[in-house]
């Protein structure tokens, strides 16, 4: 049978996540007879976390967090009831409704799988230096993001770049523009200058540049810039990245650009967007941002329209 596939994978692609797919499980041991050296199969230590960060929960909500068949779910549900890991009684709220919930035995096993996934995940991580760190953790949430994973309920930390990260921006946000929008290789050329100018400028008057991390992978970045006039700030490059958005990463770099602003006595903040970046404009407006001027014209192969907005600080 033959599928009409829009899109279809290569199969230098199929072989590169099949080749990656066998280098992690053997990484992390997933498939030893014990996870993380624990008597749990990797299912079990599953369904072991999922219970115990929910406190309670239904067979229904656990298959659709682990995407598994119901059936599978049953079976297991009953073999850790039968282990003394978890117990399933009537809903207090829904007679018609059963919980699942650790007993003693499972909290204390739910602390000791916690316990070991830390201790192996900083095996992993301590002999790489913080840079390579930086990148592992942003591929990971990379992967995650295309394919719907959760967002982070972790606190996003602000800091300043890395080495190797100024042209790393550069790719990112001229990847996701293109995928996005469809914009071609002027706007990389564009950013590239960009970056390369931040970086040549002297320290006086006041620049800086923010990197929003989250649980250690870059989850956007802005900066600002002298302008072209005396007391004139420039806000240049925001940019969130997809598995981060939702957070208000988009406003807290805004407003750190205006404080900074501020504090470093300049008396206006002006930028340059488009009028299709809704969602950067709305935080802009939210800012006390106003848009000054509007102009069309052809850059990055489409036919866009510019906007320049002002902040009286």
């Amino acid at each position: 049978m033959t599928h009409d596939i829009p899109n279809p994978a290569e199969p230098d692609e199929i072989a590169g996540v099949r080749a990656f797919n066998r280098f992690y499980t053997r990484l992390v041991g997933a498939l030893d007879a014990g996870m993380l050296e624990t008597p749990f199969t990797l299912s079990e230590a599953r369904f072991i976390y999922e219970i115990g960060t929910r406190k309670t929960t239904s067979a229904a909500e656990l298959s659709r967090a682990l995407r598994v068949d119901p059936a599978y779910t049953s079976r297991l549900t009953f073999k850790l009831v039968d282990a003394g890991i978890i117990a399933v009684v009537p809903s207090t709220s829904d007679a018609r409704r059963n919980e699942i919930a650790l007993t003693r035995d499972g909290k204390a096993a739910f602390k000791l799988l916690n316990e070991a996934s830390d201790i192996s995940i900083s095996a992993l991580l301590e002999p790489l230096a913080p840079a390579h760190r930086g990148v592992l953790v942003s591929a990971m949430a990379d992967i995650a993001g295309v394919f719907g994973g959760e967002v982070s309920t972790a606190p996003v930390k602000l800091r300043g770049p890395r080495v190797g990260e100024l042209g790393w921006l550069v790719h990112r946000q001229a990847l996701l523009y293109h995928e996005q929008f469809g914009w071609n290789e002027e706007f990389e050329a564009l950013i590239a200058g960009l970056y390369r100018d931040y970086q040549a400028m002297p320290e006086t008057p006041p620049k800086k540049l923010w990197i929003a991390e989250l649980q250690g992978a870059i989850a956007g970045s802005i900066y600002v810039c002298p302008g072209d006039q005396e007391g004139v700030a420039k806000l240049r490059m925001l940019y969130v990245e997809p598995f981060a958005r939702g957070r208000g990463i988009g406003k807290l770099l805004v407003d750190e650009v205006v404080a900074f602003a501020r504090a470093s006595g300049y008396t206006r903040v002006t930028l340059w967007t488009q009028s299709m970046l809704v969602p950067a404009r709305k935080i802009y407006k939210a800012a006390g941002f106003t848009m000054t001027a509007e102009e069309g014209h052809h850059s990055f192969g489409k036919d866009l329209v510019g906007e320049t907005w002002d902040l009286a600080l």
